[in-house]
């Protein structure tokens, strides 16, 4: 008996990230005469269960966990969202709410800040990750789920709201005063300039104004000298498909076919196709994507890489060609439905095929990546330069280079530390020089420079937090691991205390996927001129 079991969270990121909304109207609904039978049997079914069952449940949970194995026998995308989960991911699509600036996660019993939002109150107010939320409005937060933290968390604008903050290396719970305000939640957390002429954007998901934010870094950056652009979409789970369009129509000429729809449902067969001429068309990018781009922003690789736009690096992209259509149903629950498939301008499908019981497709992002992969000839197709690219499973790169780990291949111990956080819990113990913004008594913290450097007394330091947390060190595999988990505990650190860009910035330098990408922008370039050479042709 085959059983329906939850989705891992990475996966659920890629879901949400549904391509396409919709209204669930009386058009949509089903007129197969058998329909009603199946009516009669599933209520007949769930008023036995209901009283008959010996112990008690709920008609809701019942329901839900039958459209939600309905679903799971379709495809590992189609999606039911309960009317919690439909608001959560409308809020995520929407990047705004009122709050004070913090996701958070239950652990073992404590609220614990996940991510603090820069420009947020909580920001502001000098919160940070790892920070436990032991007490809000004098109320203790311990037990807690994350809804009711959240709850209690967010409210109207201007509003005020008291916490107390349990940090690593003080004794006493640090009391915060907080005025909630829109918190605005970025799909482009980094960019800036990597030399006098290189820009770099990090796009790490899609919302409803990813491309604002795009367009707003590469116009600050062009104004600062920038010449050629690297392109970061590792990591990103996609999302709506209008801002996939207008994101790649920044860097396609008016009328250039960006991807298109098929599917059996009305209006489900689409060409979309750049509607303006972009600003970006000339400049030579070089784009990093690995096995997690998955949904838009694999429309985003493809179309760059099929129409020459773009010399990509990195590792084989997901592989997910479907489109989500969202329906609103009832009570304000949601369903994702599967409608559509998608396909690159050069007539690619990338959805990778899945196995019956969908483990092997979706435990994709945890398996080495072959060096060489075998195409079967239906499977070829060429860009508009007649570059060689393949159907059949994830956007390839053209150039390969392993790196799932922050740009990095480590070996067992390293990607044991990343799995566990042990870089995030060091990095806690830091704060940076001349940060008055907490106040209080504390024992064992550090104070940090910017453009600090990881040395062998902070290395020591690590060590010896490893073996408080009984981590077995091996010397020869932390020699082996060293310049991962140097740049790891810099990474950590530096996004904890100076802010996620100045955390790029300085992990680009290390990153041996980002370095490979640097090195290619002579192949770039020719891309580039081979884009103009076409357009020019086409005239």
């Amino acid at each position: 008996m085959r059983r329906y079991r939850p989705l891992p969270a990475v996966v659920f990121a890629i879901i949400v990230s549904a391509l396409v909304g919709g209204l669930f109207g009386r058009s949509a609904l089903a007129t197969d005469d058998k329909i009603p039978d199946h009516y009669r049997a599933f209520t007949a079914a769930l008023s036995a269960i209901e009283n008959s069952y010996v112990d008690k449940v709920e008609s809701d949970a019942l329901v839900t966990g039958a459209i939600r194995g309905m679903l799971g026998t379709l495809d590992p995308h189609s999606s039911y969202f309960t009317p919690k989960e439909y608001a959560q991911m409308r809020e995520r699509q929407e990047g705004r709410y009122y709050g004070i600036g913090v996701s958070i996660v239950a652990v073992d019993g404590d609220i614990t800040a996940v991510t603090v939002f820069e420009g947020s109150p909580a920001y502001k107010k000098g919160i940070r990750s790892g920070d436990v939320i032991a007490k809000v409005n004098t109320k203790d937060a311990k037990g807690w789920t994350t809804e009711q933290a959240m709850r209690e968390l967010r409210g109207p604008r201007g509003t005020t709201v008291d916490v107390e903050i349990r940090r690593r290396g003080y004794e006493a719970l640090i009391p915060f005063q907080l005025t909630r305000d829109e918190v605005y939640i970025p799909t482009v957390p980094a960019y800036f300039m990597i030399d006098s002429t290189t820009g770099y954007i990090r796009m790490q998901d899609f919302g409803e104004n990813t491309d604002r934010d795009v367009k707003h870094a590469l116009h600050d950056l062009t104004s600062k000298g920038m010449r050629r652009l690297l392109f970061d979409i590792r990591n990103n789970p996609g999302g709506p498909l209008d801002q996939a369009i207008q994101v790649a129509n920044e860097f396609l000429p008016r009328g250039r076919m960006i991807v298109y729809t098929r599917g059996r449902i009305a209006n489900s067969d689409q060409d979309y196709r750049a509607k303006d001429d972009g600003e970006f068309t000339d400049i030579p990018i070089v784009l990093l994507a690995n096995r997690n781009s998955a949904s838009a922003s694999e429309i985003v690789t493809g179309a760059l890489q099929d129409h020459d736009r773009a010399y990509v690096v990195g590792e084989t992209t997901f592989g997910k060609a479907l489109v989500q259509s969202v329906y609103r149903i009832s009570a304000g629950a949601g369903l994702a439905l599967t409608t559509a498939h998608y396909y690159t301008p050069s007539g690619r499908l990338i959805q990778r095929p899945w196995d019956a019981s969908f483990d092997e497709y979706l435990s994709y992002g945890l398996k080495d990546q072959s060096e060489v992969r075998q195409h079967a000839a239906s499977e070829l197709k060429h860009t508009d330069a007649g570059r060689p690219v393949y159907s059949g499973g994830g956007i390839e790169p053209d150039k390969r280079v392993v790196g799932q780990f922050e740009g990095f291949n480590p070996d067992r111990l390293g990607r044991q530390l990343y799995a566990r956080q042990a870089f995030e819990r060091f990095a806690q113990r830091f704060s940076a020089q001349g940060d008055t913004r907490v106040s209080g008594t504390s024992t064992g913290r550090k104070d940090v420079k910017p453009n600090f450097v990881v040395d062998d007394a902070m290395l020591a330091d690590f060590r010896e937090q490893l073996k408080g947390d009984r981590v077995r060190l091996d010397d020869e595999a932390f020699k082996k691991d060293i310049d991962f988990i140097r740049a790891m505990i810099r990474f950590r650190i530096d996004e904890a205390v100076f802010g996620i860009a100045e955390a790029r910035r300085h992990l680009v330098g290390a990153d041996p996927q980002a370095q490979a990408a640097l090195a290619m922008f002579g192949e770039a370039q020719k891309l580039t001129e081979l884009s103009k050479a076409g357009r020019t042709k086409a005239h």
